[in-house]
């Protein structure tokens, strides 16, 4: 398959969550006017995207909307269940590991880690807060697919580098850190500060 832009990856999951909106509304079909006034996008923009990935839709009816969610899913491969692991049991960490919109998706967090002694041994949503010395052990017996990385900066890089050698191909970081992974490994990192001061800019120069 050729390489698609992220951009695109990013307008299909709100395309998607649109059409899931329009599903819980009755509405059966939907024209590419709608899911680009939704976006914020055009609608060749929306008939080039889904165009990566085939003929979807007709002309003058639109789509419909049931298939072109399971198509959509299919295509952001939804269509199975991912394990999640958690390493950081501070502020952020918590917030995410009570999200419940995650597991709706097919995230299921089923570990967490921290080094903090006054952490470690409690219970958080149903699970037990362990050593990230268990690191290895836990993850041998149990592996995940992703791993969410909300640590301090110094500890991102060497707790990322175990994940890496327990074969974990996925890595979300929240961390304010530049981490180094192999080719084979994926990293997407969330700055808050870097999206604030985006935000800080478009106010300034509106």
């Amino acid at each position: 398959m050729r390489k698609i832009a992220e951009s695109t990856v990013r307008r299909l999951s709100l395309y998607l969550r649109f059409l899931e909106e329009f599903e819980e509304q009755g509405i059966e079909t939907v024209s590419s006017e709608a899911l680009a006034s939704r976006g914020g996008t055009t609608s060749a923009q929306v008939r080039k995207d889904l165009s990566f990935f085939g003929s979807f839709g007709k002309r003058g009816l639109g789509y419909v909307v049931a298939e072109l969610v399971q198509k959509l899913r299919d295509i952001l491969g939804l269509g199975r269940t991912y394990r999640v692991a958690m390493i950081g049991a501070g502020k952020i960490g918590s917030a995410l590991v009570h999200y419940r919109g995650f597991r709706q998706r097919g995230f299921e967090i089923v570990a967490i880690f921290d080094s903090d002694p006054s952490k470690v041994g409690k219970a958080w949503n149903g699970l037990t807060v362990r050593d990230v010395k268990d690191l290895e052990a836990q993850l041998r017996r149990q592996p995940v697919d992703i791993a969410v990385v909300v640590t301090p900066p110094e500890a991102a890089q060497p707790v990322v580098d175990r994940c890496v050698a327990l074969g974990v191909k996925a890595i979300l970081n929240f961390a304010p850190a530049q981490l180094t992974v192999p080719d084979d490994v994926v990293v997407k990192t969330v700055n808050l500060a870097l999206e604030l001061e985006t935000l800080s800019y478009a106010l300034t120069n509106r």
